[in-house]
């Protein structure tokens, strides 16, 4: 079973940006259809980028307008998210995931979580 461990988060001021890495362990990293997630405090956990296992395709939430970007490196096991332009609706815990083979922004789809790693950005 593969394990997440995310990591980068932080305060960031309004208009900054921000890279969050995601570590994966313990499995063939390259079977997982890979996905970030946030939870903004008293919202339900939202779906933000996906990236196939071969990194060929990308998603991303509508409200990003271009804003993230979400990458992997199935040598290094790892899968990234790149912030720009942050907003104060971007603070949020965010949850690196995957779930094996196919695409999917259901987070009731997604079998392995990190920990979550918070995003706070000051206006």
């Amino acid at each position: 079973q593969v394990q997440l461990v995310e990591s980068g988060g932080g305060l960031v001021q309004a208009g900054g940006s921000l890279r969050l890495p995601c570590a994966a362990s313990g499995g063939t990293f390259g079977n997982y259809f890979m996905g970030w997630f946030r939870q903004a405090p008293g919202k339900e956990r939202e779906f933000v980028a996906a990236i196939d296992r071969r990194g060929e395709g990308t998603y991303y939430t509508d409200s990003l307008n271009g804003r993230f970007t979400i990458s992997r490196d199935n040598a290094k096991n790892t899968v990234d998210l790149q912030m720009n332009n942050l907003k104060s609706e971007d603070t949020a815990v965010y949850y690196c995931a995957g779930r094996p083979w196919y695409y999917s922004t259901d987070d009731a789809t997604y079998d392995i979580w990190g920990q979550g790693t918070q995003v706070t950005v000051s206006s």
